[in-house]
């Protein structure tokens, strides 16, 4: 069995018996409908889009609600249209890696075609544009990472690929958000024909960063005389084009050994991975965790597909905003930061292996559900409860899942102010007792420490990438992991900068807390350890 069009028609049986689930619907009518008039096009046709997004419209298609699919685009890595989509009829195979060590299969048809967004070859700038020229688009949505939308360097100026779009106007764009604003004018060409662009991004409030992006593009282009006033209008009227604010959550990791292996094994040939001229690590199959979140602020002009009917949450961008709090400050991330500065410490390399851990599994649970839930924001939509159910029983010990907590520890000073910063904030703010607190004090302790770059057998370890590693390292140097004697205050220059916790940790009882907690863990080997397990009595 390889995966085609031509397979999964002709060879149904052997796909099925393979366990392998196939599409219910005609794909061939899809296509054809989907080319006679698009409803949905996708910037951005990597694996969070194919085993998410793809799967969306998949079950659209399967339950009749839909009769289009969607049409992928991508704007940097052209390999992945011809070597991923093409070269397997649009078609993927999408591995469910279930948390009983379990996979479930099934080839997706949801994309009707994978189209390059690459304006300088003219074929694929026409096609492009005749689409969003179609009365009957209804959007564009976006799975480009957060640094997609980004026009400037750290300096603040902007890129040169973007100053020259800029200069050059729409028929030279280059950088994605020049594309997205050349493909508006052209439907504002057409008619000033309604839409919504939506990023389906990990980040922070990304339909207003998505919004900055293309009008800073379309500003340039007006004051260098390329686009009318009246486009810039069009981009501000909520009527024509919207930019919702979403929220994304689901862990889709590189294609996995395992996985490819156990395709072989059922007969499914061609599965390998690939490394594009971009350098993306890509398969045929996409394996991902079984939990999917997507809430989504319902403001779309021109309608869209009925995406509630399965499984997408719609609501206002304020419940938008609370989704993601809940998650960024209490039920997912900041679980994964403290168990990760001590999977570091205790040598841990796997989230899912720290779960086996029961000192690791009761910091977890105290600080999302004893911590956390008292002053959790409840966006009403989903449990915070059930999320965090979900997260400690399912998909921390996923064992198909390889994260690594020092992948987790990245840039963590860019993180603690809202991932601890904010529940300390709120129990302040409601006049609760921060001396209740154990397991937030514990894993900024546990932090600190890990910045010695030592682990808990005094063994020398790596620290991973951080802004202020250097700065942070400087002001703990000459602090020495087994000798407490060797502390004199060096923290509280450090936990009273309330651009990193997110307030002055000083001006409150948190402050002793912590250096009483780094204290014990510069008590040699083990001391990670015993300070866990003398702090979390079961």
């Amino acid at each position: 069995m390889k995966l085609s069009l031509d397979s999964i028609l002709s060879n149904a049986a052997a796909w099925t018996a393979a366990g392998v689930s196939l599409p219910k619907f005609d794909i061939t009518a899809m296509r054809a409908a989907t080319a006679a008039a698009p409803e949905w096009v996708h910037f951005g046709a990597g694996n969070i889009f194919r085993g998410f997004i793809g799967s969306l419209s998949q079950r659209l298609l399967n339950e009749g609600l839909s009769k289009t699919g969607i049409i992928a685009c991508d704007t940097f890595d052209y390999d992945i249209i011809d070597k991923i989509y093409t070269a397997f009829d649009n078609l993927t195979l999408n591995v469910t890696l279930n948390p009983d060590g379990t996979t479930t299969r099934e080839v997706l048809a949801g994309v009707a075609e994978g189209v390059k967004a690459n304006f300088a070859d003219p074929a694929s700038v026409e096609h492009l544009k005749a689409i969003f020229r179609a009365p009957s688009l209804k959007m564009l949505s976006f799975t480009i990472t957060e640094k997609g939308y980004a026009l400037k360097k750290p300096d603040g100026t902007y890129m040169p690929v973007v100053e020259s779009d800029m200069k050059e106007g729409p028929s030279a764009a280059r950088h994605a958000m020049s594309i997205v604003c050349a493909l508006l004018f052209e439907r504002f060409s057409a008619g000033a024909l309604p839409m919504a662009v939506v990023s389906m991004d990990n980040c922070s409030h990304n339909g207003e960063k998505l919004m900055g992006s293309v009008l800073a593009i379309a500003e340039a282009w007006q004051k260098n005389g390329f686009v009318p006033a009246e486009f810039l209008a069009y981009l501000r009227d909520e009527t024509k084009v919207a930019f919702p604010w979403t929220m994304i959550d689901k862990i889709t990791p590189r294609p996995h050994a395992r996985v490819e292996a156990a395709l072989a094994e059922a007969g499914i040939e061609g599965m390998a991975p690939i490394v594009t001229s971009r350098g993306t690590f890509i398969a045929p199959f996409v394996n991902a965790e079984k939990p999917q979140y997507l809430v989504v602020e319902d403001k779309f002009p021109n309608g869209r597909p009925p995406l509630e009917k399965v499984g997408v949450y719609f609501c206002d961008r304020d419940t938008v905003n609370m989704t993601e709090k809940m998650k960024v400050t209490t039920c997912l991330n900041p679980l994964h930061t403290a168990m990760s500065m001590y999977g570091c410490l205790l040598g841990y390399t796997l989230i899912c292996d720290e779960m086996k851990d029961a000192d690791i599994v009761r910091l977890v649970k105290r600080l999302g559900y004893v911590e956390g839930l008292p002053v959790v924001v409840d966006p009403k939509i989903l449990s915070p409860k059930a999320f965090i159910d979900e997260v400690v029983n399912e998909r921390l010990p996923n064992p198909f899942m390889p994260d690594d907590p020092r992948r987790i520890a990245t840039d963590t000073s860019q993180k603690v102010g809202i991932r601890f910063g904010e529940t300390v904030k709120s129990y302040i703010a409601q006049g609760r007792d921060l001396g209740s607190l154990v397991a937030i004090p514990l894993a900024l302790a546990g932090w600190l420490r890990y910045l010695l770059a030592v682990n808990d057998a005094g063994e020398e370890m790596g620290v991973s990438d951080d802004p202020l590693k250097d700065d942070l390292q400087a002001k703990l140097k000459g602090i020495v992991w087994n000798d407490p004697a060797s502390y004199n205050g060096e923290l509280k220059e450090i936990l009273s900068n309330a651009s990193i916790f997110g307030t002055d940790l000083t001006a409150t009882p948190l402050a002793a807390k912590i250096e009483g907690y780094f204290l014990k863990l510069l008590a040699g080997p083990g001391s990670a350890r015993r300070l866990l397990q003398s702090e979390l009595q079961a």
